[in-house]
């Protein structure tokens, strides 16, 4: 039994040491195997990547050449002056004076409405005026007859009055005397009152004889001002009405003529919101239109709309074209070019010059849906969102987000994340 019970102390003691061995070598080997993985990690994440480095450039607007080409927008040829000519009546035509391409002086007769019964209307007014003026007259003389009446009897009471204090009149003749008098006074009250009607009814009348005057007047229509006729939109024998205003001219209903000034001719153009900061009222231009398209007309931005198109994202601008030319009509697609301002340019404001950041395309890329550069900052790449302009050459205009001073990464790759490490390829 003691001899069973050695054996198994001994079998013990000998496997013991083996066992934590063994289990001391896995555990160096996992050991081992972390560090290594960590290390590999860190050596990924510390790698610096090489790329090379641009920087932006800085100019004051004006400092580019003068007539350099800044921003290209299309639009349409329109005159300043223009109106969808109707009447002021509803009627039918009877007379048309003018065609198409006729030019008219202000105020000049283009066209006139039957006008029988506005004839009618204003003989009878002025028989009606007539009459209230001939009531009117009658009127007075009544007052005249009641206040001599009122003065007779009024004489006549003083006679009784003093008669009958003699007692030569009873008192019944007295009291009669003053009866007449209260009756010629209420005579006089009623006459001046019939006047009054009388008076009021010749306002009226002359009221409607005016009122009827303009109503034939109406049936003239007149040139609002001196232009030409670009479109004739009803014939004689057609019922013309008036027109609210607004009307689009190829879809107005019931006018007569469409008139616009050729010598106001200017553009209307959109301009995308973002590129409106580098516009400003007097800026030389230079406009195309389809139709021509190897002439080029000097031009100016005359009028920046201060509100903006909330469905486009566009602002209206309006271009004054300083050469005329017979060949151009309204309506005519054109393109404008806005140009850099000169030393020697005028503008309505004494705009000062504004910083313009230009940085090659290479550098810009895009990035969630924005435009951006990588700056370097302390030997990593930082992401800059930054608002693009126009371009210029290999170069493009950066509105916000970048100073100018940067030092940015030339064609950054997809790879390239904020906080990368970099190093500068020489």
């Amino acid at each position: 039994m003691s001899d069973l019970k050695t054996d198994l102390a001994s079998l013990r003691l000998e496997n013991q040491p083996e066992r934590s061995r063994k289990g001391l070598w896995i555990l160096l080997g996992v050991v081992i195997v972390a560090l290594g993985g960590a290390a590999l990690a860190w050596r990924s994440v510390t790698a610096a990547v090489p790329v090379s480095v641009v920087t932006p450039t800085v100019e004051r607007s004006g400092s580019a050449p003068a007539g350099t080409p800044i921003l290209t927008s299309s639009g349409y040829i329109v005159a300043r002056r223009e109106a969808v000519v109707s009447s002021k009546i509803q009627g039918r035509l009877a007379e048309l004076r003018v065609e198409e391409g006729s030019e008219v002086r202000e105020n000049e007769v283009i066209a006139r409405l039957e006008s029988n019964d506005f004839q009618a209307a204003v003989a009878r007014a002025r028989a009606q005026l007539e009459q209230a003026v001939a009531s009117q007259a009658a009127a007075d003389a009544a007052i005249l007859r009641a206040e001599a009446d009122l003065a007779e009897a009024r004489r006549q009471l003083g006679v009784s009055e003093k008669l009958h204090a003699d007692r030569l009149v009873p008192v019944d003749q007295l009291d009669a005397a003053r009866s007449r008098v209260r009756l010629a006074e209420a005579a006089v009250a009623q006459a001046r009152a019939e006047r009054e009607r009388a008076v009021a009814a010749a306002s009226q009348a002359r009221a409607d004889l005016a009122y009827a005057e303009a109503q034939l007047q109406n049936t003239i229509i007149r040139a609002p001002f001196a232009g030409t006729v670009v479109r004739k939109m009803a014939e004689v024998g057609e019922s013309v009405a008036p027109i609210p205003p607004g009307v689009n001219i190829s879809t107005a209903s019931g006018a007569i003529v469409a008139l616009a000034d050729l010598a106001t001719l200017e553009m209307e153009a959109d301009v995308n919101e973002a590129n409106v900061a580098k516009l400003v009222e007097g800026q030389p231009a230079e406009v195309t239109v389809e139709a021509f398209p190897d002439r080029k007309y000097r031009a100016v931005l005359r009028q920046i709309i201060p509100t903006a198109d909330r469905t486009k994202a566009t602002v209206q601008t309006k271009v004054t074209l300083l050469d005329k030319d017979q060949d151009l009509k309204p309506e005519m697609s054109a393109k404008v070019t806005f140009l850099e301002l000169g030393s020697d340019d005028e503008t309505e404001a004494d705009v000062p010059a504004r910083p313009v950041v230009l940085v090659p395309q290479s550098a810009v890329v895009t990035r969630n849906g924005a435009p951006t550069v990588f700056e370097i900052v302390n030997g990593r790449a930082e992401a800059r969102v930054i608002q693009t302009g126009t371009t210029r050459g290999d170069r493009v205009i950066v509105t916000a987000g970048l100073a100018g001073s940067e030092q940015l990464v030339d064609r950054p790759g997809e790879t390239l994340k904020p906080g990368d490490a970099v190093t500068v390829s020489r």
